[in-house]
């Protein structure tokens, strides 16, 4: 497995490269400190797995750097690392092709989490990209009384499938590790899934989050 990380902070470099040297043993990596690195790497070198870019190097402008990979790079994810959670930019690089956006400020298990679902053939989103705009403000009482809308309409409105079938599953009581065993994902990606649904619903546990999605749905199994 061949992984591109583009950064110009060595340290931030460094700390991926350690953590993603989790995959496997067989990791090549390719690093790029500038814009113009990035585009003699994609250009010479033999193509990724994956590409994790930063949105801020020298030679860049605005976000042309990543449009350029995605690109040069047909077929190979491409995944945003960014100081910025700014909601905006996310939906902007989202509707560009990326597939995932991993916010520097979040820990190096949910990095390696992430990049995992994307290897997989998912897009990672940020959870706070999982609210919607008419979201109530509290929790399971409020939920219960969202307007408009058929029950199960109003779940998919808040939820993933992907997230639908990991809460499914938590209504039967299933711990994380059955979970990622019954839907063939690792307990990171489950966990990340779970952090999304809490904030999603508005609740704090996965107590709250099943009575939550049963004032609004019954809950049935989904798929990818």
């Amino acid at each position: 497995m061949r992984i591109l990380i583009a950064d110009d902070h060595r340290l931030i470099v460094e700390g991926v490269k350690l953590k993603l040297a989790e995959l496997g043993a067989d990791i090549v990596f390719s690093v790029a400190m500038d814009a113009n690195e990035l585009r003699r790497i994609v250009r010479d070198e033999p193509a990724p797995t994956l590409a994790l870019i930063d949105l801020a190097m020298p030679g860049v402008v605005a976000n042309g750097h990543i449009a350029e990979t995605i690109a040069a790079l047909p077929g190979v994810p491409v995944a945003v690392l960014s100081g910025s959670e700014d909601p905006t930019l996310i939906k902007e690089l989202l509707a560009m092709g990326v597939h995932g956006f991993i916010p520097k400020a979040y820990s190096s298990d949910v990095m390696l989490a992430a990049v995992r679902l994307i290897l997989s053939g998912s897009i990672y989103v940020p959870p706070m990209m999982l609210q919607t705009v008419n979201r109530p403000a509290a929790g399971p009482a409020a939920l219960q009384a969202q307007a408009n809308g058929s029950p199960e309409e109003r779940l998919h409105k808040l939820l993933t499938e992907r997230q639908i079938d990991v809460l499914h599953l938590l209504s039967q009581g299933k711990p994380n590790k059955v979970i990622a065993r019954d839907l063939g994902i690792s307990e990171g990606t489950v966990k990340i899934h779970l952090a999304a649904i809490f904030r999603a619903l508005n609740v704090r546990n996965r107590v709250e989050a099943v009575v939550a999605s049963r004032n609004i749905a019954s809950l049935q199994g989904g798929s990818d």
